[in-house]
């Protein structure tokens, strides 16, 4: 006998999911960035503290989203004046990532937005729990 769908965690993970991402799209909203655009912000500028440049292909990889993909929302970022890119000398067919100083201060504020939204969902579960039960599924051989 299939599990009623309350009793389904997949079911419920996707419910919670659908809940989740409504909440950061709204939090995202004013700061003109849907979710993916903030992804790959976020994650091109938290590199770039790092002293990393990296080309398209790492950061699709950091950010876990499809290269492709990655290419047409980092155009939209370029477009926007967040982001530039530019020709990696090492390999010409690549271009290295750096985010602008326009996207350097909204990164952060961003990032806010989007733990105040993490932090409100997550209220119910303690953070260890939450973090830890989440990296077992996002990461499930390490």
């Amino acid at each position: 006998m299939p599990l009623s769908p309350g009793d389904s965690p997949g079911f419920l993970l996707w419910h919670a999911t659908l809940r989740w991402q409504r909440d950061i799209a709204t939090a995202l909203a004013p700061l003109d960035l849907t979710h993916v655009q903030f992804v790959l912000l976020a994650c091109t500028w938290w590199l770039n503290t790092q002293g990393e440049h990296p080309n398209q292909l790492a950061l699709a990889r950091q950010a876990g989203t499809d290269v492709k993909m990655t290419s047409q929302v980092l155009r939209i970022l370029e477009r926007k004046g967040l982001i530039e890119r530019e020709v990696d000398p090492a390999d010409t067919r690549a271009k290295r990532l750096r985010v602008t100083d326009t996207g350097a201060e909204l990164a952060p504020r961003a990032i806010a937005a989007v733990e105040r939204v993490d932090a409100r969902f997550f209220q119910p579960v303690p953070l260890d729990d939450a973090v830890a039960l989440l990296g077992r599924l996002a990461h499930p051989d390490t």
